[in-house]
């Protein structure tokens, strides 16, 4: 009853109310991004969103686009400067996403959207993740974020799909707004983000996503 009416419209009601009062916050935001690292502000890449339809996610940049004299781009941790990683450890990279759970394109709590490049590296289990709206922030993130590995963070994203309460969507809600003051999980150990997922994980994986 939650997840297939009630949901939706909670979703969108939050979000409108959140951009308007968070307004000052994303104005001064992008300004400053404007100034640190120039345009565009925001960054925009698409996404498999619900039943894999693909969408577009919006964020806001937290790199520049330094390049080597072959024209390509520099690694992620010369590119994330100290502005940009304060943007991430305080989340505020992802507010415009605000705008994606308005549209419908996300949820505010669901599995977070990945790369299009990904879809074709899942196995049934790992797939049953798109039967819902991707989220700002979900079970995973609520359990290690970015450092808790591939195996771990599917499990999460297969066990919220099968148990969508508003309680328990209230729970993850009040645990990230804890996480993101306690600025932990932001990062994978070595790494500036996560680690590009490359498949061939446990195939048992189905079997502990439904315990």
């Amino acid at each position: 009853m939650y997840s297939k009416y009630f949901k939706r419209i909670i979703d969108f009601t939050l979000s409108l109310i959140a951009l308007i009062v968070l307004s000052p916050i994303i104005l001064i935001t992008a300004i400053l991004i404007r100034i640190k690292l120039g345009s565009p502000v925001i960054f925009k890449q698409k996404r498999p969103g619900l039943n894999e339809k693909i969408f577009t996610l919006y964020k806001f940049r937290t790199m520049t686009d330094e390049k080597n004299n072959k024209n390509e781009l520099l690694s992620d941790e010369i590119r994330l400067t100290k502005f940009g990683k304060l943007l991430r450890t305080l989340s505020l990279d992802e507010l415009p996403q605000l705008v994606n759970i308005l549209k419908g394109d996300m949820s505010i709590i669901g599995p977070r959207p990945l790369l299009i490049e990904y879809l074709d590296r899942y196995n049934d289990i790992q797939r049953k993740r798109h039967d819902v709206r991707p989220g700002l922030t979900g079970l995973a993130q609520v359990n290690g974020r970015n450092a808790i590995t591939w195996e771990e963070k599917f499990k999460n994203d297969v066990e919220y799909t099968k148990k969508i309460t508003f309680l328990n969507d209230f729970k993850i809600l009040l645990i990230t707004v804890k996480i993101v003051f306690k600025k932990v999980g932001i990062c994978e150990k070595n790494n500036v983000t996560m680690s590009v997922f490359e498949g061939k994980i446990s195939d048992d994986i189905g079997d502990v996503a439904h315990e």
